[in-house]
């Protein structure tokens, strides 16, 4: 539950005099605010315990009884309740109280004395809390912070400083940040913030930095992997797809959040790509991310499978988890046959159902880039009309495609321009070939080039080593060409049609 939702239930309950409604979080001030609002609003009193400082009047800050042991602090609980009617009180900074105990059996017998006589306790913890407890009252869990509450909250740290420092922000920039914080506390965000304070300028550039300030939470998470790019990092050709990615990055963008609510539409689930092997689907993975801005994690699913049982479907379940957390994102599932290969298993099974169940219910801003070789390998159910938003087929690179790769990697290897003429010449040469024959070539070229250094790079050597691969057309033609059978059927070309 949000926070507005939190305070309407637990104004609720409180109303009700249930008698002990346990709170799990580890925002111990929010939950705290929150209370202080319906004090005022119902106009109840609250006594509160906490390790530092015993018990205190919520209100005033008085200290009501000064023993900061757990153990007397419900000594004098229990006396209270036991005199007293329609009291409030709060245990906080409490441990220990997941499984059956001295404290907990305490507790439990607290609980029923306030049931007879109107009051009620709360209890606020991070941790687990003993199932006997909770079935004598109601739980409740606050979720993290909202965009729109982390957008109030990033304006109201900043706003005292404005006078102060540099503010490049924008009413956009302010949702942006928002959006790649929303999973964090409002303390962690806080802290985020004031980190950008204290330098004495809050910049665009900055974003770039916000957007990656999850990623060191979750290197534990089997099977889920951060994918470092180049900033400037792209891939040749693939026109098709390239403008369909910039359609639905307008979708992805936090500010259109409320205008895709409001029509009733989710955010773009992801792209399956399918095609011949070494044309580019792995690549296109970190061109997406590039496209939009946003990190890329790789999900291994082959890592997410135990040996143990349940082991695989909670280890899954984390991962999904932790890519929502760390959201906006794009979650890369390279090969995705060789992870879902054995669907007739029952683990394999499991897997697919939990996944196809996240992928049609997640509600962040997640967008799933998977590619497979083998696309007949995968589960009816997982390439039928609606799991993806849309199937590309990236095919062999067509003249032009292989033109712009030959320029890129003359450029990124060889550190040369190649002529026009040239470029003609070596674009015929590897027809048929896929773009990682073209890649391999040209960096074998230079492999040579450093090798020996009295040998010129000169059109020739260019011409004769191209000459040379045997490309993949050639290799497996059947192969090859039953792949294309299949893709130009059933999914969208990745590439312009030109030849």
């Amino acid at each position: 539950m949000n926070y507005e939702e939190s305070k309407d239930y637990l104004k609720r309950y409180l109303k009700a005099r249930i008698p002990v409604i346990t709170i799990n979080s580890s925002e111990k001030n929010r939950i705290l605010r929150l209370i202080k609002e319906i004090q005022d609003e119902l106009n109840y009193e609250f006594n509160m315990y906490s390790m530092s400082d015993g018990i205190v009047d919520l209100k005033t800050g008085n200290v009501v009884n000064e023993e900061k042991t757990l153990m007397s602090a419900l000594d004098y609980i229990s006396e209270e309740i036991r005199v007293k009617n329609n009291g409030n009180y709060i245990l906080s900074d409490i441990t220990d109280i997941a499984s059956p105990n001295i404290v907990t059996r305490y507790l439990i017998d607290i609980i029923s004395k306030a049931e007879h006589t109107s009051n009620v306790i709360i209890i606020i913890s991070s941790e687990n809390i003993w199932p006997n407890i909770e079935k004598l009252g109601i739980g409740m869990k606050l979720a993290y912070p909202t965009d729109i509450e982390l957008r109030q909250t990033i304006i109201d740290t900043i706003k005292p400083y404005e006078d102060r420092i540099k503010v490049e922000w924008d009413d956009k920039d302010y949702t942006n940040a928002a959006t790649y914080l929303q999973g964090l506390s409002e303390m962690e965000v806080k802290n985020i913030i004031t980190s950008l304070i204290v330098t004495g300028e809050v910049l665009k550039s900055d974003l770039k930095e916000l957007k990656y300030s999850k990623q060191k939470l979750f290197n534990d998470i089997a099977g889920l992997e951060a994918i470092e790019i180049e900033e400037d990092f792209d891939i040749a050709g693939l026109d098709n797809l390239k403008e369909w990615l910039k359609e639905k990055k307008v979708l992805i963008d936090p500010n259109r959040k409320e205008e895709l609510s409001q029509r009733g539409i989710k955010p773009p689930k992801g792209v399956l790509l399918t095609g011949i092997p070494g044309c580019g689907k792995s690549l296109c993975a970190k061109a997406i991310s590039n496209i939009f801005n946003i990190p890329l994690y790789r999900l291994d699913l082959a890592t997410v499978q135990g040996e143990y049982v349940g082991q695989s479907e909670r280890q899954l379940k984390e991962a999904l988890d932790t890519a929502e957390y760390v959201s906006p994102c794009v979650l890369w599932i390279d090969e995705i046959e060789k992870g879902l290969d054995d669907h007739n298993s029952a683990i394999t099974s499991k897997l697919i159902g939990q996944f196809l169940f996240w992928l049609q219910e997640n509600k962040k801003p997640v967008f799933v880039v998977a590619s497979a070789n083998s696309i007949e390998k995968l589960p009816a159910e997982l390439v039928r009309k609606g799991r993806f938003d849309e199937i590309f087929f990236v095919d062999l690179p067509n003249k032009e495609e292989r033109r712009e790769l030959l320029k890129l990697y003359g450029r990124k290897y060889l550190r040369v321009e190649l002529r026009d003429e040239l470029l003609e010449q070596l674009t015929d040469v590897t027809n048929g070939f896929a773009s990682s024959d073209i890649e391999a070539s040209m960096r074998n070229i230079t492999y040579k080039l450093i090798a020996n250094p009295d040998m010129r790079l000169t059109e020739s050597v260019l011409i004769d080593e191209l000459k040379r691969v045997v490309s993949i057309s050639k290799t497996n033609p059947e192969k090859i060409e039953a792949i294309k059978s299949w893709g130009k059927s059933r999914a969208m070309p990745a590439s312009k049609i030109i030849e």
